[in-house]
């Protein structure tokens, strides 16, 4: 019985190698692969606000490759590539956007991280390179010395990048201005340099902690403190002076040289906030004007 098994294994075997043998001999036996990208796209959300006007949007393509196997096995994969960047005007509705650009790669690699300035937008995970994408221009890399400051242990996922003193930018995690011990709360960023130095709160800037959001204007300090419950936010410069603020809001954040209160895109000139009348909910890309859309991308 035994021998009987041996001969019929080693006849299979016998037959698996002469047809290989064959498709090596023929070339005959490769894998068919088809790859086809979307037409239309796709997961388009707001990176930033440019002005009271113009909106920065980014989405990508999805993909799919099919692979037909010689030996009759079937294989796909899909995914999402070929970053797009746009410039809309959100006030009024348009035949399409001002402006696009895109990246021609096949697997997103996390360019839209979020608002660098009022034109330009960061992305990457910062472990030796940042990368930056200028409307009109096109978007690069550049490497990054990432370092920690004496006192200060321990790095932190950044989720947020903001302009700060000395034309830096303060770089923050979800909650890292508040934590507690020698760990790192905050890092500043200086594209100059090109280091990413992380650091502890001083006794200059301890009162940031209470934050939801800061950055730096020139010389000043802005923070905005969120009651998400009864919405009596605030913003506040330089830890004691309260700016005005046209309404109440319970969600908000700066955005570029913007501030979103709630549903309202706002300026700020002169320490004085203005909102505009258009609303946007921040779940899709439509914006309102006395409840009704006055732009749909």
């Amino acid at each position: 019985m035994e021998n009987k098994m041996n001969k019929f294994g080693l006849k299979r075997l016998l037959a698996v190698l002469a047809v290989a043998f064959a498709c090596v001999c023929m070339w005959g036996c490769s894998d068919d692969v088809s790859f086809e990208w979307e037409r239309t796209r796709r997961n388009a959300k707001v990176i930033g606000f440019v002005d009271d006007s113009l909106v920065m949007v980014g989405d990508y393509r999805f993909w799919l490759e099919v692979t037909e196997s010689w030996n009759g096995e079937h294989l796909e994969e899909s995914g999402a590539g070929n970053p797009r960047l746009c410039v809309y005007n959100y006030r009024v509705q348009e035949e399409g956007p001002r402006w696009c650009d895109s990246v021609a790669e096949r697997n997103n690699s996390g360019w839209f991280g979020g608002q660098l300035t009022d034109s330009i937008i960061w992305g990457g995970d910062f472990t030796a390179k940042m990368r930056m994408w200028k409307i009109g221009e096109r978007p690069h890399e550049i490497a990054l010395a990432r370092r920690v400051e004496d006192g200060c242990s321990g790095k932190f996922k950044i989720t947020s990048i903001k302009q700060w003193l000395n034309g830096t930018f303060i770089a923050r995690g979800d909650k890292s201005l508040n934590v507690e011990g020698d760990g790192c709360q905050y890092a500043v960023l200086d594209t100059m340099t090109r280091t990413l130095m992380f650091k502890r709160l001083d006794e200059r800037l301890k009162w940031i902690k209470d934050c939801d959001d800061v950055r730096a204007w020139g010389d000043d300090v802005y923070c905005i403190i969120l009651d998400d419950e009864e919405g009596n936010s605030f913003v506040l410069k330089n830890e004691k002076d309260t700016i005005p603020t046209p309404r109440k809001f319970a969600i908000g954040g700066f955005w570029g040289d913007m501030i979103k209160m709630s549903g309202n895109i706002c300026s700020m000139n002169s320490d004085e906030i203005i909102c505009s009348d258009v609303i946007w909910y921040g779940n899709e890309l439509r914006f309102y004007q006395n409840d009704k859309c006055v732009a749909e991308y």
